[in-house]
């Protein structure tokens, strides 16, 4: 280990947990005992040749994880088990958001260009091409419905579409919210959805997918940029993630309120995942950490460690059957992007 990572940790456990109580921010006592090991140990980077571009957005499924090339406008096709990138897929303009739609075998490549692109996921072979009212970005899936969702459209059309597999057509009126949403997240035993909207005054918006109606949850003391975005379901509490100041603020989705504020997290972040087994929020900055912060109760949080990545690497994908972190690393000079995989581990 870096002889200078236990300072690190010994400084972040050092580091205050809040609290909100009504308008005031209180201060929580900090666990002082480091853990015993990183909670997430790197075990192998696949090297990307050919490519130096920025990489977005991941999705996966089995041994394959599928990630947005930007520079290269297409789609990298990784097999995590043998650590090589095994296709590319191209003639994706601005790649964004990926996702793999469990039961069809397909995937779709959201564009900047106001597209989503639908690949069979075997041959890779482009079957159906749709257009949107302007840039889209994250895609969710929805398995309740069995639909994919798709943040899509610029001013004032923006907001979110629906896309029925079974057809690759779309279905539905968009639930608009007038900006691009950066992120969602959607309840699989309710109606609720909830998407960063930075835009829109700096937000939070619950957007009830029965009844299309909009609520605003204003982000605290100036805090803005609210771009990454995970969710506890089961405890109600959503997480978000501002850059300006970099901050993890944690609503209680019953009634909008904000029950925690973590300080000290990593800053630039764009993908944050919830790691239930372990009830843990993975932090993915561009300022070259992974931040990692211990859920306690649903109530009290706190950063336990900072991860070491690389700068500009602030996209991955949490695989929770593997218990494994992948993160995209951007091209530097003559070096090529590639994926660093972490393993989650029990402290």
């Amino acid at each position: 280990m870096n002889k200078k990572l236990p300072l690190l940790l010994s400084a972040l456990m050092a580091a205050s947990f809040f609290t909100i109580a009504g308008a005031a921010v209180a201060p929580v006592p900090a666990m002082n005992v480091p853990p015993a090991r990183l909670p997430l140990e790197l075990y192998e980077k696949v090297p990307i040749p050919g490519h130096y571009g920025r990489i977005d957005h991941f999705d996966g499924q089995g041994r394959m994880l599928y990630f947005s090339i930007v520079g290269s406008n297409g789609v990298g096709v990784e097999n995590w088990f043998d650590g090589s990138l095994v296709h590319f897929i191209p003639g994706v303009p601005g790649p964004q958001g990926e996702l793999y739609a469990p039961g069809f075998n397909e995937l779709f490549s959201a564009s900047s260009h106001g597209k989503v692109y639908i690949f069979n996921a075997s041959t890779y072979q482009l079957k159906k091409t749709l257009r949107f009212s302007g840039d889209a970005d994250d895609e969710v899936w929805d398995p309740v419905h069995k639909l994919v969702l798709v943040a899509e459209g610029d001013w004032p059309n923006g907001g979110i579409a629906a896309i029925n597999p079974a057809t690759n057509s779309r279905v539905g009126k968009a639930w608009k919210i007038g900006h691009h949403p950066e992120r969602f997240a959607i309840e699989l035993h309710g109606p609720m959805m909830y998407a960063n909207c930075p835009n829109c005054g700096n937000a939070v918006l619950a957007i009830n997918r029965d009844t299309g109606q909009v609520t605003k949850w204003a982000l605290p003391g100036g805090l803005r940029g609210n771009y990454a975005m995970t969710f506890d379901e089961a405890d109600h509490r959503l997480f978000t993630i501002t850059r300006k100041n970099p901050m993890l603020i944690v609503f209680d989705t019953l009634n909008g309120r904000i029950v925690s504020l973590v300080p000290g997290i990593v800053g630039e972040a764009d993908d944050a995942f919830y790691d239930a087994s372990r009830r843990r929020i993975y932090i993915v900055g561009g300022q070259g950490f992974v931040s990692v912060v211990q859920q306690m109760t649903p109530n009290r949080y706190g950063l336990i460690a900072n991860v070491p990545t690389k700068v500009g690497a602030r996209t991955g994908y949490f695989d929770v059957g593997m218990d494994r972190l992948y993160v995209g690393v951007q091209a530097e000079g003559n070096v090529p992007a590639e994926v660093m995989g972490f393993e989650a581990e029990d402290n």
